[in-house]
């Protein structure tokens, strides 16, 4: 159950599709409650509901799907499912977790998103209360809530959520590989011998702190002219601003996953201001393409990015922290590089096939406890 999924591209669906991938590869039957996009087409292995929806006003990306218990129970029914797989707390998710309760099916939940944090980005700081406690009454019948940082752990286990897990924090390492690093990319980018090429990937919305890597981004250029090129990948209600107030900016918009891989391993370093991750997966992908990567020291980058050792963790606010974090490492190669095998190694040690055998072998206890 998922208020987000494929042909939308973020953190969740990426994982989502990921589980749903591994429960087929293995030979489980698995169904998929998910939103109606208007370009949307089924996923291979999997049979699937898609419910309407309509487009988030403030990011019309996003899908508010309408809850609509009868066609989900009746889909569910026919299913029959041995475990309730919960991934957001939406209309959806709550329908799927429902449907566990009653039919007293074990209910796993997954918390992707900060959103007590993205309250205060969204200028609505004063319900962040409102939100533990809506999320300690949407998490606490379930059996575990996964989610992929210690830190954010941590916060679920203090504001009522006793039993959180750390699951979601693997990545790819084969698709994501220094070998896919490519001249031809690289000469498109604007990259060469002495220009460096400087990635930003991920989702343009305010909750990213993007106004903070604006700022960077035009110290870091001031400073560093032709010896460095600034390059962004991903779309969001953001992009406007970001291609007009960094008009130098190379903006690729959405990227299909090979694409991307191809994209990280041809850059030489990767610039994160987001504050409310709980993981991170865009540093580990770059991470594994063989990029250091400068990352705000908040939330679960700061799990992922090992300061001066795989990259740098600069201060979340402080914009002059993040451009001379870029200035250090586009003008010391050797320093880059020895921190870009050391994020090589520590990404291909958290690799997703063993995180989704682990969740596999979770499920199989759930239902045989049941």
């Amino acid at each position: 159950m998922t208020d987000t999924y494929t042909p939308q591209v973020n953190g969740v669906t990426t994982v989502v599709r990921r589980i749903v991938d591994a429960l087929s590869a293995a030979g489980h039957e698995v169904a998929v409650v998910a939103p109606r996009y208007p370009e949307g087409k089924a996923a291979a292995g999997a049979r699937e509901l898609r419910m309407p929806s309509l487009p988030f006003p403030p990011y019309p990306a996003i899908r508010l799907s309408l809850p609509r218990s009868v066609p989900v129970d009746r889909f569910l029914g026919e299913f029959a499912p041995e475990v309730v797989h919960v991934h957001s707390e939406g209309p959806l998710g709550v329908l799927g977790r429902r449907y566990a309760i009653r039919n007293e099916v074990p209910l796993v939940t997954s918390f992707h998103t900060d959103f007590p944090r993205y309250a205060r980005h969204y200028g609505a700081a004063p319900l962040a209360p409102l939100v533990w406690r809506w999320l300690a009454w949407f998490h606490g019948p379930a059996e575990v809530t996964l989610t992929p940082g210690e830190a954010i752990q941590g916060d679920l286990h203090e504001h009522g959520i006793p039993h959180a897990a750390v699951w979601g924090r693997g990545v790819d390492p084969r698709l994501f590989h220094p070998s896919r690093r490519n001249a031809g990319w690289r000469r498109w980018l604007g990259g060469g011998d002495d220009t460096t090429v400087v990635l930003h990937v991920g989702r343009l919305a305010p909750e990213k702190n993007l106004h903070v890597l604006i700022k960077a981004w035009a110290i870091a250029k001031e400073r560093l002219g032709q010896r460095a090129t600034f390059v962004v990948a991903g779309e969001g209600p953001l992009q406007r601003r970001i291609v007009a107030e960094l008009p130098f900016v190379r903006w690729l918009g959405f990227l299909p996953r090979p694409q991307l891989a191809t994209l990280y391993a041809s850059s030489d370093l990767c610039v994160l201001t987001s504050r409310t991750e709980t993981c991170g997966l865009v540093a580990l992908e770059a991470m594994a393409s063989g990029l250091p990567v400068i990352a705000a020291a908040a939330g679960g980058l700061q799990e992922s990015v090992r300061h001066d050792e795989t990259g740098l963790l600069a201060a979340p606010n402080d914009p002059e922290a993040f451009a001379a974090a870029i200035e250090a490492l586009v003008l010391d190669p050797t320093r880059r590089l020895a921190f870009a095998a050391a994020a090589r190694e520590r990404a291909a040690g958290l690799d997703s096939a063993q995180e989704d055998a682990d969740l596999l072998l979770r499920y199989e206890r759930l239902a045989c406890a049941a």
